[in-house]
């Protein structure tokens, strides 16, 4: 594949995963804050319903796909990102287990930002070589 295509997948991929990002982290903060749920509920919770939208933008957006077995392909995305959900819950849990007291407050957040970094990457080259693949 050659790099400009790339660059312009990702940069799309990005954009989807920011307003994702907003989905995740509203659901995550009114689950966790208001409602008082345990922080890997909220956050397992709002990952679901990101990645559902995330899946619907990057289909139509991203990768343009014309997929006809529409089921298979989201279960494709949903099973990508769960291993990234694994990996957004690893990285919250390491980032708690290191630095203990950045697990409460506003600190939180800024373990779940670098958490959604490091997810990103796993998602995109995830989805674009097994659930997009040749899109």
């Amino acid at each position: 594949m050659e790099i400009r295509p790339l660059i312009t997948k990702f940069i799309k991929f990005g954009v989807v995963g920011a307003s994702g990002m907003l989905v995740h982290g509203g659901v995550l903060y009114l689950l966790k804050e208001q409602a008082g749920a345990n922080p890997f509920v909220a956050n397992t919770a709002g990952f679901i319903t990101a990645a559902t939208t995330n899946y619907i933008l990057n289909r139509i957006w991203t990768f343009r796909s014309h997929e006809k077995q529409v089921a298979v392909e989201y279960l494709k995305f949903i099973l990508v990102s769960v291993i990234g959900l694994g990996i957004n819950n690893g990285t919250l849990w390491l980032g708690g287990r290191l630095l203990p007291e950045w697990n409460a407050d506003w600190r939180f957040y800024i373990l779940w930002v670098v958490a959604v970094g490091v997810t990103t990457l796993w998602n995109f080259f995830g989805n674009m070589l097994f659930t997009f693949k040749n899109k």
